[in-house]
């Protein structure tokens, strides 16, 4: 069920990227909270096996996504080269990207203690990523993707730092998790933004559905 600041994020937000989780309004398993390191290791090879990674990174340590230049991950060169040559987006392409990149999430917000259901190979579960088809003849620029990567330098960086308080903040929900069995919505808020900032980089720099350049926010 979607709360009401997750209805409020669609309803306003207009960047091609929406990203929310459902914050659980409920105690959560602590056994698995506990161990969650441990229990998330068969969901994260399968992710592996594919080409995505909950603790990979984009080259510079700084993001949870792996980027391919074809073949496994999430593709990349492919449709830059579309785009430039042909100025198409093939669909099933866009659809592959971002089906990867929400199985991605699922088990990133697994693994950040955000939700204590096993990541799924396909349901939503609590993760909602949404991602507009871009129209590549009319809404984007058929050379920005040869530099939109270096364009992106700025955020790499924030969010390096950002990723930092994440890890602290999932540590103390970890305790905070064990003790109450609640995660402090203060933090959840937090790590949501930088996963949703995430996205949004993701999104511009390297599957290439927007030139709108990502906001420097969490909201």
């Amino acid at each position: 069920m979607t709360g009401p600041n997750e209805r409020i994020e669609h309803m306003t937000d207009d960047h091609p990227v929406r990203f929310s989780v459902n914050y659980p309004d409920r105690d959560l398993n602590r056994l698995t909270t506990a161990f969650r390191i441990l229990t998330v290791i068969p969901i994260a090879i399968v992710l592996a096996s594919i080409g995505g990674s909950p603790g990979g990174d984009w080259g510079d340590g700084s993001g949870s996504t792996v980027i391919a230049v074809g073949g496994t991950g999430l593709l990349f060169l492919p449709p830059l080269l579309m785009i430039v040559f042909r100025q198409k987006y093939p669909r099933w392409w866009f659809d592959w990207n971002l089906e990867l990149l929400r199985f991605t999430n699922r088990v990133g917000v697994y693994v950040a203690l955000m939700d204590d259901r096993y990541p799924s190979t396909d349901e939503h579960q609590s993760v909602d990523l949404e991602v507009a088809y871009p129209d590549a003849k009319q809404g984007l620029n058929r050379w920005l993707p040869l530099v939109k990567w270096l364009l992106a330098i700025p955020h790499y960086i924030v969010l390096a730092i950002l990723y930092l308080g994440v890890f602290f903040a999932v540590i103390g929900a970890w305790f905070a998790i064990l003790f109450t069995g609640r995660f402090p919505r203060g933090l959840f808020d937090y790590v949501e933004g930088v996963i949703r900032w995430h996205n949004r980089v993701v999104g511009y720099a390297f599957i290439l559905v927007t030139d709108q350049y990502p906001p420097f926010r969490l909201s």
